[in-house]
């Protein structure tokens, strides 16, 4: 996968740093939505009215463990 250099080991992700072509998944935005939706991807946290993260080890555990794309 590339750049995962750009997730830290704990802590909190946006989107941006996730999704490709920064991040290491390589899914759109809409695809990443759905897939929280139906649960192939982890949820987000709310920081605020605006701001909504991911948590670093629930991104590397989805890495670790492979990404559900297109159903599969």
């Amino acid at each position: 996968m590339q750049d995962l250099h750009l997730i830290p080991a704990t802590g909190f992700v946006r989107l941006k740093q996730i999704l490709a072509p920064v991040g290491p998944i390589p899914v759109s935005k809409s695809t990443w939505w759905a897939g929280i939706k139906d649960g192939r991807f982890p949820k987000p946290l709310k920081l605020g009215a605006r701001v909504t993260v991911w948590r670093a080890e629930d991104i590397h555990a989805l890495i670790k463990t492979g990404v559900p794309v297109d159903g599969a």
